[in-house]
């Protein structure tokens, strides 16, 4: 049998493996956006890989079918056949990616099934040619395009659910295209055309010309799978714009996450809008003491009873949901229990449509800051404190002062009347004696004010401390349903301390017990030795105590009640300042004061004193009145005073006294005096006076008359540091025995020394 030379057009040969790499290549750009996607948009893009293959595979089929030419023979198509041939790969291209997208296992037999598909489609595609001839098949050549049309699909498959580059699947394409075209002519080097027995039985059939519809076949594949590609690389970008955008914003996501979790000296916690926690970070561990087990818990259990009962958690809440935000300082209470000072804020978390969909809790621990703002506030209470101490001190000693010499003029006036009156009458008499005790008091107390002013230095001196408190019996009478008890060893020792500010001192206690018991009750002054030791040495103290059954204080009230100025009594009944003047004391004496108190049962005050070494001496007593003797040896005086009482009550004494007195009213007239005053035995001076001072006048003096013999009168207990400043001195306010004896003294230390004065700095 004689077989026709087929021919094929070079320009639709290599058009037919153009569409053929470009359908791969499509194809697989396709695959990797099904791979990528989900859902619907998966099922797109397998729709659309599914068509670039199988119908690009067809398309590359059918030009190069086109392509194939008879000599003398006209060739056309059966559309029913052509359209199968067209079906038959997209459907079965669809099946094998969509198997092998869920079972990659199922590669080969998908591989397989589309290659026999590609195959099928070649076959119905030649089935579909109407010409003049018969066909014929090698089955050798058959057998090859099967092989290739196989290995090409399995490859394709294969590369379409791995991740390649666009490099990878340009160069795939390419070698795809070229694989399925081998198959193509592969196949059709196995036609076998044979001239027909008779034409006439292909006479009445219409076909479809041939150039034409290869071009319109090639072009409409050509814009489909730039259409395909176009949407597969528009995609691709879209995802990798959102892909980076996702990761830029889990990168800050992760970067937010581990600021909050890293901060870890704060407490930040994630809540529900019904208040419950649903996150928290690791500051919140480690501030609250929590774990998983708060997951889910009210953030209630953060608060104290107390605010839970007052509602303070819901409201926070409510105001943070109103205001946006919410900041209040409180106590939080941790999970073991113990409570600490802190900084809320509670900020409200809102969704795009404004709803509340949270809050943001952030706790922070303030308790040192908080410490050192009460720290800073104690400073500036004690600083104003101070300067109110200081205020009043200087303002003390100086009414102090005139108070002085005020007592010293009416002193010295009761000594020289009761002298001059007529003592027979024992009513007379006992009225001067009331005002000179009155006198005496009041020197008593102006000495109390200059002490609690700080103004006078202690002279300590050995105290019996129980003949002390029986001295004090007519200070220590109170009103009737108040008792006094004393309680003391027989082998007591004697303590060093000044006996004015100790007994000052027990004074101030007791009036505070009587003060803490209204209804009335009993007050215990006793003593006791204590001794303990410091690591140096033994140390030996005496503990005077005093005892009231009185209200007590709470602990609040005792922390605070040695504090200047701190007082519970009401407004006009106490200034604070007993407890600080006996603390004081206690302090500069060597030891200090301790204070026990319950509410309800009472308070005791404890003065430790130190314990006297030497044998005791008599403490200073209000001496009664006797009959001062003249002095033996008449001197001539020179009185100088700028209060014209103190001035002629110190003359009067002294001329009582049998000494001749000058008087001047300034220092600068006392220099005038003795100018023209041959002979001055002693100078009476006052310290403080207008122009010049005591001690100035004495140092004019000195230049001028050196060995004059001073005696300083002041009632101020602290004079200015200098050479001067060891004169002999006597306090205001003076009686006329004190007045005697201190020029007695003043006159045998000159004496003593051989010269008038001796002017030394006095030894500390």
């Amino acid at each position: 049998m004689h077989h026709h030379t087929a021919f094929h057009d070079p320009v639709l040969v290599a058009l037919s493996i153009l569409i053929a790499a470009l359908a791969s290549y499509t194809a697989l750009d396709l695959a990797t956006r099904m791979r990528a996607a989900s859902g619907r948009a998966s099922r797109a893009w397998l729709a659309a890989a599914a068509n670039a293959m199988g119908g690009g595979i067809w398309s590359m089929h059918f030009v190069g079918m086109l392509a194939f030419s008879l000599p003398g023979i006209e060739v056309s198509y059966d559309p029913f056949q052509t359209l199968l041939s067209l079906l038959i790969p997209i459907v079965v291209a669809a099946a094998a990616f969509a198997v092998v997208g869920r079972r990659p296992r199922a590669l080969l037999a998908s591989g397989l099934a589309m290659g026999l598909a590609i195959s099928g489609m070649h076959y119905t595609g030649m089935g579909a040619m109407r010409m003049a001839a018969s066909i014929a098949y090698d089955p050798r050549w058959v057998v090859i395009s099967i092989v290739i049309a196989v290995s090409a699909s399995v490859v394709a498959l294969w590369l379409a659910f791995r991740n390649t580059s666009a490099v990878q699947r340009l160069f795939a394409g390419l070698v795809m295209g070229l694989a399925i075209s081998g198959m193509h002519y592969a196949a059709m080097a196995g036609a076998l055309f044979a001239p027909p027995v008779s034409i006439a039985e292909h006479a009445g059939h219409l076909g479809v010309g041939q150039a034409p519809l290869a071009f319109l076949l090639a072009g409409t594949t050509i814009i489909i799978l730039g259409i395909g590609l176009a949407a597969a690389v528009y995609d691709r970008a879209s995802a990798e714009r959102a892909e980076r955008e996702a990761g830029a914003l889990r990168r800050s996501e992760e970067r937010f996450r581990l600021l909050v979790e890293g901060v870890a000296d704060h407490a930040i916690f994630m809540l529900d809008p019904d208040g419950r926690v649903g996150n928290w970070n690791l500051g919140a561990r480690r501030l609250m003491g929590y774990g998983d087990d708060i997951v889910g818990t009210s953030y209630v259990i953060f608060h104290t009873e107390e605010d839970c009962a007052a509602g303070l958690p819901a409201r926070a809440l409510l105001e943070a949901e109103r205001d946006g935000k919410s900041a209040t300082e409180g106590w939080r209470v941790r999970k073991a229990g113990s409570r600490f000072w802190a900084e809320v804020t509670i900020v409200a978390v809102r969704n795009e449509s404004g709803a509340i969909i949270g809050f943001a809790e952030i706790v922070r621990d303030v308790s040192e800051r908080r410490r050192a703002q009460e720290a800073l506030e104690r400073t500036r209470e004690a600083l104003v404190m101070s300067q109110k101490m200081e205020t009043i001190g200087q303002l003390t000693g100086g009414i102090a002062h005139d108070f002085n010499n005020l007592l010293a003029a009416v002193i010295g006036s009761l000594e020289l009347l009761k002298k001059r009156l007529n003592m027979d009458d024992p009513k007379i008499q006992r009225l001067v004696d009331n005002a000179m005790q009155g006198a005496l008091r009041g020197a008593s107390l102006t000495q109390r004010m200059l002490a609690f002013a700080r103004k006078q230095d202690l002279k300590p001196v050995v105290v019996d401390v129980p003949d002390l408190v029986r001295g004090m019996t007519s200070l220590l009478k109170f009103d009737a349903g108040i008792r006094i008890e004393t309680r003391f060893p027989m082998d007591l020792p004697n303590v060093k301390a000044d006996a004015n500010q100790l007994e000052l001192a027990i004074l101030n206690l007791a009036v505070n017990a009587r003060d803490a018991m209204p209804n009335g009750g009993v007050i215990t002054i006793a003593a006791r030795e204590d001794r303990h030791d410091d690591g140096v040495a033994v140390k030996r103290h005496v503990a005077l105590s005093v005892t009231d059954t009185g209200c007590g204080m709470d602990e609040e009230t005792l922390k605070h009640a040695q504090e200047p100025f701190f007082t519970t009594k009401g407004t006009g009944k106490g200034t604070g300042l007993g407890l600080s003047m006996v603390n004081g004391l206690a302090e500069q004496s060597g030891g200090r004061l301790v204070l026990e108190s319950r509410l309800g049962e009472g308070t005791t005050a404890e003065i430790w004193l130190p314990v006297a070494e030497v044998a005791a001496a008599q403490a200073p007593r209000d001496e009664p009145i006797v009959s001062i003797p003249r002095a033996s040896r008449r001197l001539s005086v020179l009185v100088v005073d700028d209060d014209l009482l103190v001035l002629e009550n110190t003359a009067a004494m002294l001329e009582d006294l049998g000494h001749a007195v000058v008087e001047a009213r300034s220092g600068e007239e006392a220099l005038a005096l003795l100018r023209r005053t041959r002979t001055v035995d002693l100078v009476v001076t006052d310290y403080a006076m207008p122009g010049m001072t005591g001690l100035q006048f004495a140092d004019a003096v000195a230049a001028e008359r050196p060995g004059t013999v001073f005696l300083l009168s002041t009632g101020y207990a602290e004079l200015p540091s200098g050479e001067r400043s060891s004169l002999p001195r006597i306090s205001k306010p003076f009686d006329q025995a004190a007045l005697a004896k201190a020029i007695e003294a003043a006159m045998r230390e000159t004496e003593h020394t051989g010269s008038v004065v001796a002017f030394r700095p006095k030894s500390a």
